[in-house]
């Protein structure tokens, strides 16, 4: 029987403890904090916030292997009155659709972005420059980064593509991340995996294959591998629970600069107490920039979209998220330039800043399937369907 360590309890961690348990491995999994889930935990209490915007989209083979193993749960769907409360700043003022220009990137049709361009003057070629920033601008609910228009054209496109797509493929489950954490730790669990929660990992194990995925800076220093880097996004978060007043709008997106307000509860009430809608906004922000530019900026789009919302404040909570969404990809660099999956000597990371495609999440899945096919030799499609 096959042996496999996973370090890291997320997602990238937990897929790889299923899969490999899946394949007839005896797996372990260390996890360094006191519960499972990694950046999909989901707060405990009465206002259901996650640890930065989470959404699960559809398109990506991750969706299928958790059909599957009938880990995704029950979605909360978005009612059509709620999805028509879509608002978007554009030119200081809140309008409900986008300038003319920017739907001219969005049709099927539209040419496909190089990978060795910058999105704003691919984008500029092929719609002005109106158009190219406030479609930058949009990308950034996909992307968290404070200057989508200077990433590679292709990384843009393919994020700005699915973020806009009909009928929409971000899904949401209800109760948040948590639930989905709690089916695949229950799988993994129900397979014979051991997982040791408060169990940090400073020398790796030299008896088994071992699965790294922790972040890329915690497997950086854990390997003591200078080369584990590559660019993020650096965003500010404000998580505030308002007394309900109908009208208000489900997402605010700023095409002036980028940045994101959506109302979670609009398509899950059970986030919040009976009355109060839980809302987070997210904006990146330059290097250079703190967290107060951040917040700044999301009352602004607060104070166009949410009458009131000052004096029906009930929660409020503001972080940074610094390094912790996901990889970008500059210009003349896609997914494969990523630290690679396979380190050698048996060791394998999986996360959201690897070699593997995908938009968000979705990442750290593929990683992972690829991780464990690599560890057991064997072919990653078998595994899907294992």
């Amino acid at each position: 029987m096959h042996r496999i360590t996973v370090i890291g309890g997320g997602l990238a961690g937990l897929t790889a403890a299923i899969t490999a348990a899946e394949a007839g491995a005896k797996v372990t999994v260390y996890e360094a904090h006191h519960t499972l889930g990694g950046r999909a935990r989901t707060a405990e209490g009465p206002y259901r916030t996650n640890d930065g915007p989470h959404a699960l989209y559809n398109g990506g083979p991750h969706w299928s292997w958790l059909q599957q193993r009938d880990l995704i749960g029950p979605l909360a769907p978005l009612p059509p009155l709620e999805a028509a409360r879509l608002r978007l700043r554009h030119k200081g003022a809140l309008r409900r659709t986008p300038p003319f220009a920017m739907l001219r990137l969005l049709r099927r049709s539209a040419q496909q972005a190089p990978v060795d361009a910058d999105f704003m003057s691919w984008a500029t070629g092929q719609a002005g420059e109106e158009g190219a920033r406030a479609a930058a601008h949009y990308s950034a609910v996909a992307l968290f980064h404070h200057d989508p228009g200077a990433l590679s054209a292709a990384f843009v496109q393919e994020r700005l593509r699915r973020a806009t797509k009909l009928p929409p493929e971000a899904h949401y489950p209800r109760g948040g991340w948590a639930a989905v954490v709690d089916r695949m730790a229950a799988r993994a669990w129900n397979l014979g995996v051991r997982m040791e929660t408060l169990s940090r990992v400073d020398a790796l194990p030299t008896d088994t294959p071992v699965v790294v995925a922790t972040s890329l800076d915690a497997a950086r220093r854990l390997l003591r591998d200078d080369s584990l880097t590559w660019p993020s996004g650096r965003t500010a978060l404000i998580d505030l629970a308002l007394r309900t007043r109908r009208g208000d709008a489900f997402a605010v997106s700023d095409l002036d600069s980028p940045g994101w307000i959506e109302r979670f509860t609009a398509q899950d009430r059970t986030l919040a107490p009976a009355g109060e809608q839980l809302l987070q906004g997210q904006i990146p922000i330059a290097p250079h920039e703190t967290k107060a530019d951040g917040i700044a900026r999301a009352e602004e789009l607060l104070d166009l979209a949410f009458d009131g919302w000052r004096e029906r404040v009930t929660w409020r909570r503001e972080s940074v998220a610094n390094g912790r969404t996901g990889a970008v990809d500059l210009p003349g660099t896609s997914w494969r330039d990523r630290p690679a999956v396979d380190r050698g000597d048996g060791v394998y990371l999986a996360g959201d800043q690897v070699a593997a495609p995908g938009v968000l999440s979705e990442v750290s899945f593929n990683s992972a399937l690829t991780a464990v096919s690599l560890a057991l030799g064997r072919n990653a499609l078998d595994l899907k369907h294992a």
